[in-house]
């Protein structure tokens, strides 16, 4: 199998090469990865600028193309221009922090999956919960044994079968042994956070997003809940924004413009 693996973290990243490291007894792994972290890029392109690419050796068993842009610009150069044939599976991560609830919509790891079901490719997005105030030595062995799940994740995920286009968005707790595996669906709550103020000398403001935040609820069978609980979430995602129940609404009514 041919698995091109990207990340937002960047690719000098522990969790990307954790990843890497199980991903090898499915197949054949390229790597094609942000050059610097990305974190909460979304899924925006690089259109305006050239995007600078070289190849980099990151470990004696590591060897992936550093990208002077976004993951989904990764995954997007990956397909059309840097692997000579299109990969048959794209894994993203292993994210630094969880990606749940609205976060799923900031997050440059699921940008990335999502891009490859652009061109209807299966893409797993992984994400490691971090327990608050761990220690990078701890946090090294976090990223070592979640990898180790995330392959048995992807194993159980082929047996099943994955269609062209889908998109599976995981999140592995914090802690030595989840509880379990859980299929449940995005939390649409909201985020408590805020900004820190400061002044310069010349009065001028700026603001700076502070990394905690919390959110506003935990509703019963989402990520969300299920990721506070102590389970693997899995949940599948798609690009169709479309609000159905809303376009029923406005179809069942007739407006008029000005046709002079």
């Amino acid at each position: 199998m041919r698995i091109l693996l990207t990340n937002d973290d960047g690719l000098f990243a522990p969790g990307l090469a954790a990843l890497h490291a199980n991903l090898l007894s499915f197949g054949q792994v390229s790597v094609v990865a942000p050059e610097e972290s990305q974190s909460a890029s979304g899924h925006s392109l690089t259109i305006h600028e050239a995007l600078l690419c070289s190849k980099r050796q990151v470990s004696r068993t590591l060897t992936g193309w550093a990208v002077g842009g976004r993951p989904a610009d990764c995954v997007k150069l990956a397909i059309r221009e840097l692997l000579d044939s299109p990969p048959e599976l794209v894994v993203s991560g292993l994210n630094a922090g969880a990606n749940v609830g609205i976060n799923v919509i900031y997050s440059g790891t699921v940008a990335a999956a999502v891009e490859a079901a652009f061109f209807r490719i299966p893409a797993l997005a992984f994400s490691l919960e971090l327990a608050p105030g761990e220690d990078q030595s701890r946090i090294n062995e976090s990223f070592l044994r979640a990898a180790r799940l995330a392959g048995e994740l992807l194993a159980q995920a082929l047996d099943v079968g994955l269609v062209k286009g889908a998109v599976l968005n995981i999140n592995i707790p914090a802690g030595a042994r989840p509880r379990g595996v859980r299929f449940v669906k995005q939390s649409t709550v909201g985020i408590d956070d805020h900004y820190q103020r400061h002044q310069d000398s010349q009065g001028r403001l700026s603001y700076t997003m502070s990394r905690e935040f919390a959110f506003t609820g935990r509703a019963p069978d989402t990520d969300v809940w299920a990721l506070a609980e102590g389970f693997v979430t899995v949940t599948p995602l798609h690009f169709d924004l479309t609000n159905q129940e809303q376009l029923q609404i406005l179809s069942d009514n007739h407006w008029h413009i000005s046709t002079q």
